[in-house]
């Protein structure tokens, strides 16, 4: 049972490393102070997902294979007796001091997402009177994904990387950015300005949808991938094995509950469910590609000055696709090598990012809205 002096350990680590970036959001010049930490959290977040796939990929998620410290204390220094003996036993297993502090790294950012959208609910809650209810509604929202988020990262460690969770791990990191990129994008304080403003909303949020439930999807299967260690399940491309169809086993690679590297009935995973795991990944990329590149060129098309924001978000989608593409087929043909995996993982974060703020410019009926504030 973790002791309260590792939880306020924890907890005054979390508000330094909150702290430093709240200084500099406060003094520099600019957005509200509000608006600059919204943005900041998003950016963190991205920051977040790709230090846990760092940490996934050189397998270090059991380098403290204890929650929420590291053999009971706050940081690898104070257990570095404990790692050390894990280590010589194991000099290639899951424990090792660098593995340890790559880790708690990965658990010292998401408590300082955590600290930052404590202090964002603070701030919504102190402007209540001027902004309204629904800033702190979405703000305490945002908390309980994070809690739960938190509860799936102890998970992870407890139930020793099953895949089902830490999918979902990646999976709630993923909604979390969304969500924290469609609240930082909201008008919350035009309320109290007294600037007329003229919203043009060309694009059609059916698309937007489509778009959101087909990376949704394929964001899964790769999850699923990497959770399963298939990557290289499929060694050549466009074939796997050399096949242009390989023998698949659909049932045993997509049993949810189950033990890393092993099937429902606790022996190992066979290489044919493997394959039909990275195989599903590769064939639902073309769907992803169809989708979303119709989406990027339809948001091209319909950009014009005024809309150059979404011109600019149009153009970085699509450039993500080609990035999704070059690291996907890279991560087969040169053996997974770890700067891909990584862009492949950060690629994903930053269609979620786009398809989000595009739908800022969505509308289920196109139309040009004018809102007026009351001065």
């Amino acid at each position: 049972m973790p002791s309260l002096m590792l939880f306020l350990e924890l907890a005054a680590i979390a508000i330094v490393f909150a702290g430093l970036p709240l200084l500099y959001l406060w003094r520099k010049p600019g957005y509200s102070f509000f608006q600059k930490l919204n943005w900041f959290l998003v950016f963190m977040t991205f920051d977040l997902i790709v230090f846990g796939a760092f940490t996934r990929l050189t397998d270090s998620g059991l380098g403290c294979p204890d929650w929420p410290g590291c053999y009971g204390a706050s940081n690898p220094f104070h257990a570095l007796s404990d790692i050390q003996q894990a280590e010589s036993v194991l000099p290639s297993g899951p424990v090792t001091v660098i593995k340890a502090w790559i880790e708690m790294i990965h658990r010292y950012l998401a408590m300082t997402v955590g600290a930052l959208i404590l202090v964002q609910v603070g701030l919504a809650f102190k402007k209540m009177k001027s902004l309204g209810n629904k800033p702190l509604y979405g703000s305490l929202g945002l908390l309980l994904l994070v809690c739960i988020q938190g509860a799936f990262g102890a998970w992870t460690v407890t139930l020793k990387l099953q895949p089902i969770i830490v999918t979902t791990h990646l999976m709630l990191a993923l909604v979390l950015l969304a969500c924290l990129t469609a609240y930082a994008q909201q008008s919350w304080e035009e309320k109290v300005s007294s600037v007329r403003a003229i919203r043009i909303r060309p694009l059609s949020a059916q698309l937007i949808l489509l778009g959101s439930i087909t990376l949704f999807i394929q964001v899964f299967l790769g999850a699923w991938v990497s959770t399963n260690y298939a990557v290289l399940a499929c060694p050549d491309f466009p074939t796997c094995l050399g096949s242009a169809w390989p023998e698949t086993n659909w049932s045993e690679g997509f049993t949810l509950w189950r033990q890393l590297g092993l099937n429902a009935q606790g022996e190992f995973i066979s290489p044919v469910a493997l394959q039909t795991i990275h195989w599903a990944h590769r064939l639902f990329a073309v769907v992803v590609l169809i989708v979303l590149g119709a989406l990027g060129l339809k948001a091209l098309q319909l950009a014009t000055p005024v809309l150059s924001d979404l011109s600019r978000v149009a153009k970085l989608m699509l450039g993500v696709l080609l990035l999704q593409i070059a690291t996907g087929i890279s991560n087969v043909v040169f053996q997974w090598p770890l700067l891909a995996a990584l862009l492949h993982t950060a690629g994903s974060a930053a269609l979620v990012f786009c398809l989000v703020r595009m739908s800022f410019w969505a509308s289920w009926r196109p139309i040009i809205q004018k809102k007026t504030a009351s001065i």
